[in-house]
C-alpha cells in the first residue's frame, strides 16, 4: 500500500511551512534583523507560528502515515489531515493577529492536538489488536 493521503497531506504541509517561513524571512529583510526577533512583536509571532508549526506537525504527519500504512479508513486519514491543516492554519492566523490569547491560535491548537490525541489512540488500538492477534 502507498501512502497516497499522507503524501498529499504532508506536501500541503509543506506548502504551509513554506509560506510561514518566507513571512519570517520577509519581516527579518524588512526589519533589518538577522537572528532572534529583535524585539520585533510581529516578527516574534511570526517565529513562534513557524516554530510551533515544526513542533507539532511532523509527529502527527508520521502517526497518519504508519495510520494508513495500517489500513485504517480512509475516510479517518482524511479527517485527521484535514483537521491538521486547519488546525495550522487557525492557529497562524490567531497569532499573526495577536500575541496574546485569541479563537484561531485556541481552535488551532485544540485541532492539532485532537489529531495528535485521536491518531495515538487509533495507533494504540491498531497496534494492540494486531500484537493480541498474533
Amino acid at each position: 500500500m502507498f501512502p497516497t493521503l499522507t503524501l498529499l497531506f504532508a506536501s500541503l504541509h509543506a506548502l504551509l511551512l513554506l509560506a510561514l517561513s518566507l513571512r519570517v524571512s520577509l519581516r527579518r529583510r524588512s526589519a533589518g534583523i538577522g537572528l532572534g526577533s529583535g524585539g520585533d512583536d510581529a516578527l516574534a509571532r511570526r517565529i513562534r507560528a513557524q516554530a510551533n508549526f515544526v513542533e507539532y506537525v511532523p509527529l502527527a504527519l508520521l502517526l497518519i502515515g504508519l495510520l494508513e500504512l495500517s489500513g485504517l479508513a480512509r475516510a479517518w486519514l482524511v479527517l485527521l489531515g484535514s483537521l491538521l491543516l486547519a488546525g495550522r492554519l487557525l492557529h497562524a492566523w490567531g497569532l499573526e493577529r495577536s500575541a496574546g490569547v485569541s479563537a484561531g491560535r485556541a481552535l488551532g491548537m485544540l485541532l492539532t492536538w485532537g489529531v495528535l490525541a485521536g491518531a495515538a489512540a487509533a495507533g494504540l488500538a491498531l497496534a494492540t489488536l494486531r500484537l493480541t492477534s498474533a
